[in-house]
């Protein structure tokens, strides 16, 4: 557990590092990675004896060499934190979550990882709580949806770095007259003879259905990260509304099953994220844009607004048995989610900011995947913290329609059984 005088130095250290953002010089991207926001002054903390020590940082690896170059300027414009040894090292967000459980000790003293990483982490005693006097501070600078994920129980225990990792409407303006509804682009795919493609067996994006149509599924976890209660509706008339137009979907010739445009084929539309925006530039050309996900017509009759996830990467810090250099890290994890940093690290890789400041700047404003995403975003649940198991039972359900176990011919008693089995395999993962 942190100690108070801890909170302090953390505190102390991010006043200097925003002392950065105010009239400092703009940060600038290039080859070898944006620059940090401006100079900083010296502050009461410059006289604390932080010692020395060695700090290992793990990133994605695109962005390696921006936060060596970002850490570099806070130590220079913070001496002292000069004597510890900061190494970055290439380890996806991915990839993170695994390492740090399977060897905390071992593991990085600060890393980035995807935010349903974080009850395993927490369990795994591989993240420290969030100093205590830095908790309004990043609750008050951050969008919701990244505060929440940052959240286990009542404990904050990361700091938000994106709030980009959700998924939204790709398409080619040629094929596509209307996307706001899903029958129309279907037929206007089919018209074209182009494919329409969405990942209906992943556990991510199939929500879009379910909670568009008011289904729920959602997980309660302890402190500890533990599964303590399952909120699951999809055997119920909103999940079957849901589950009937995927059927409807999956039915049509132009769909395919996929999310990456990179691999797709003939592509009048699709749902991806802002990580494959430049490759859906290059795909579509003049005729590239992007909006929220479509309106589709239930076999009720009623239009409903497709939902699902939103994502988040998240910074976390190892606990630490020297309390000085818990400060440090603190510290850096502090800056390097900063505002300021958000948005030159958006220059530099385009990841979308949650910091609310960094949103409302022209440059992330005019990215056209990004807009798309934040106007998707309103319409969403963060994604907070599921079984793993979950995601294997999420492939299975899309998977039997896609091989057309389920179709649109089967009886409601077919598809509510198949929904029945569904929910109670999720409350059974409570306790685990």
């Amino acid at each position: 557990m942190k100690k108070k005088f801890v909170a302090a130095l953390v505190c102390a250290a991010m006043a200097v590092g925003l002392l950065a953002g105010c009239g400092g010089n703009k940060s600038e991207s290039s080859s070898g990675g944006a620059a940090a926001p401006a100079e900083s002054g010296g502050t009461e903390a410059a006289d604390v004896d932080y010692g020395t020590g060695e700090i290992k940082i793990w990133v994605a690896d695109n962005i390696v060499d921006f936060t060596k170059d970002t850490i570099a300027t806070f130590q220079k414009d913070n001496p002292q934190y000069a004597g510890y040894k900061v190494t970055v090292e290439a380890v996806g967000e991915g990839d993170a979550a695994g390492n740090m459980i399977t060897d905390v000790e071992a593991g990085a003293d600060i890393f980035g990882f995807a935010q349903d990483q974080i009850a395993r982490l927490v369990t795994a005693g591989a993240l420290e709580e969030v100093a205590p006097d830095n908790v309004e501070a990043v609750e008050s600078e951050n969008d919701a949806g990244a505060v929440a994920a940052a959240t286990v129980g009542d404990t904050l225990y990361a700091y938000p770095l994106t709030s980009d990792n959700g998924y939204f409407l790709y398409y080619d303006k040629s094929v596509v007259t209307d996307p706001s509804s899903l029958e129309k682009i279907i037929a206007d795919c089919e018209a074209a003879g182009k494919n329409f493609y969405m990942e209906v067996n992943s556990g991510w994006y199939q929500t879009a259905f379910f909670f568009g149509t008011g289904a729920e599924l959602t997980y309660e976890t302890d402190d500890t990260g533990k599964f303590t209660a399952c909120n699951a509706s999809y055997a119920s008339p909103e999940g079957l509304l849901a589950l009937k137009e995927i059927t409807e979907l999956c039915g049509s010739k132009s769909f395919q099953n996929g999310s990456a445009i990179g691999e797709a084929t003939n592509v009048g539309a699709i749902v991806d994220g802002t990580w494959d925006a430049e490759t859906a530039q290059q795909v579509f050309g003049d005729n590239y844009a992007c909006a929220k996900l479509p309106e589709f017509t239930a076999a009720d009759g009623n239009n409903y607004q497709m939902s699902g996830f939103g994502g988040f990467k998240l910074l976390g810090v190892k606990p630490q048995s020297d309390e000085n250099k818990l400060a440090v890290c603190d510290a850096i994890a502090a800056y390097l989610s900063s505002g300021d940093v958000q948005l030159a690290r958006y220059e530099a890789v385009k990841w979308g900011p949650s910091n609310l400041e960094a949103q409302k700047s022209d440059i992330v404003k005019s990215d056209a995947a990004l807009s798309a995403l934040a106007e998707q975003l309103a319409f969403t649940i963060p994604q907070g913290q599921y079984p793993g198991d979950y995601w294997t039972l999420a492939t299975s359900l899309g998977d039997s329609v896609i091989s057309g176990e389920l179709t649109t011919g089967s009886s409601d008693d077919d598809l509510m059984a198949a929904l029945q089995k569904f929910q109670d395999t999720c409350n059974s993962y409570v306790g685990k």
